[in-house]
């Protein structure tokens, strides 16, 4: 996510990372087993997979994993982390998770053949950070309830929300590429990579400021309001987002990188024409959009309130994703007037077969199975296996899927589930 309506981030500051020996041990011994296991040629398989999912000529099914509760994963302490400095950590992290999840539950992810060093890039985000009471049940979770408290009451508190202004912290940014290049360099090589694929969702921000009743009531009772507040939300990415291609501080996202709420964004239609490659414009890139409150508003009311003002943003996009966790099955024909619509989201609460009659083999059906089924006193393989091959059999085998596991809560520590899972839905994907 590239804000976070929970805090306000701070810019990074320039200075230079000093690591102990031990610690560039620990990440040089890292980087290593990387680099081993993405020079396996099924990587390059995979990726081919993707791309001919996502051009919609689809050999199989794909499957990925992802929004796991890493707090619940740690066997035989694989993911306890030993560095001491701050960066170091981050990229233990990052390197530790990849490695586990390719060892136990790969599906079909990618591990590249070299290492991201993010850009240093800066956004001042919306003016508004969310104002919340948490409930905990798990002290070592992020996933926790929240009761948000109302910023949003009338037209005057529109002036609240801001136009982001972006900077690229050039200094932070060649600090962290040097001592990448220095530490993994003779390993892998270190690539810079800036703001790729934007997960654009003005609704997840204005009802955690607005309140979910209050602004679903206010679609009747102050509609003129609401078109109002969500415009400027829909302005303030787009400003955002000329700020990013005027810096050029965009990187293509047609590779492992995360589309939507879905899978990889490997295809021949991107990056298009025109490109330049020293200058990422988003035309070159996927879009995406979603109003995953509207589960229970009508197809009329998510075309007035949601898709029809993100049509500006979606357009200046060569390919879009639309959806998430919204039900999308009786809203088909508003769907196809997204501009380069190719993927959409089914979740678990969506009318299955009503949607894969409306949407049929002209998109990707980037379906989400339900992770309930770990949630269980026990976990049960044969449920599992019944719930995939019932989605797949509703396909009729003619559709373009990848199965995303998305969305995890919990495994009630029991990180073997999910392991099992992996190999049951890989087993039905190849059948």
């Amino acid at each position: 996510m590239l804000h976070d309506p929970s805090h306000q981030a701070v810019p990074e500051i320039a200075r230079e990372i000093e690591l102990k020996q031990e610690e560039v041990d620990i990440l040089r011994s890292l980087a290593e087993e990387w680099a081993e296991i993405a020079s396996l040629p099924v990587h390059q398989e995979k990726a081919q997979l993707w791309q001919k999912l996502n051009d919609l000529d689809s050999e199989r099914p794909m499957v990925w994993i992802n929004e796991i509760p890493w707090h619940e994963m740690n066997h035989k302490e694989e993911l306890c982390l030993r560095c001491e400095n701050e960066w170091a950590r981050s990229q233990e992290e990052l390197m530790r998770r990849t490695l586990y999840q390719w060892r136990h539950m790969p599906g079909d992810m990618i591990m590249n053949p070299w290492l991201d060093c993010p850009l240093a890039i800066h956004s001042t985000d919306f003016g508004i950070i969310e104002d919340v009471d948490l409930a905990i049940t798990d002290t070592k979770s992020d996933i926790v309830s929240r009761h948000y408290n109302i910023q949003i009451r009338n037209m005057g508190d529109l002036e609240k929300i801001q136009f982001p202004q972006v900077s690229h912290m050039q200094k932070a940014t060649e600090i962290r590429f040097s001592l990448m290049q220095d530490l993994f360099g003779d390993i892998l090589p270190v690539k810079k990579q800036g703001q790729t694929h934007i997960w654009f969702t003005p609704w997840d921000y204005l009802i955690r400021w607005w309140g979910i009743q209050e602004a679903m009531m206010d679609l009747i009772l102050r509609p003129d309001m609401v078109h109002a507040f969500y415009e400027k939300m829909v302005q303030a990415w787009m400003v955002e987002l000329d700020q990013f291609e005027k810096q050029n501080l965009l990187s293509l996202d047609c590779n492992n990188t995360r589309i939507g709420s879905g899978g990889y964004g490997h295809t021949e239609a991107l990056p298009g024409k025109p490109f330049e490659p020293d200058w990422v414009k988003p035309y070159n890139m996927w879009g995406c959009s979603n109003a995953q409150i509207f589960s229970e508003v009508s197809p009329e009311m998510h075309w007035e309130f949601a898709i029809e003002h993100d049509l500006k943003w979606l357009e200046r996009w060569n390919l879009n994703y639309y959806g998430c966790c919204e039900p999308i099955a009786g809203k088909g024909h508003l769907l196809k007037k997204i501009p380069n619509l190719r993927k959409v989201s089914f979740s678990p609460w969506n009318n299955t077969r009503l949607g894969i009659e409306e949407l049929g083999d002209d998109y990707v059906i980037s379906r989400k199975p339900s992770p309930a089924i770990f949630a269980s006193r026990t976990f049960d393989p044969d449920q599992a296996r019944r719930e995939i091959r019932e989605f797949l059999d509703q396909t009729g085998g003619n559709c373009h899927i990848e199965l995303i596991m998305k969305d995890i809560s919990t495994v009630m520590y029991e990180p073997q589930r999910l392991w099992e899972w992996e190999k049951i839905c890989m087993k039905e994907v190849n059948a």
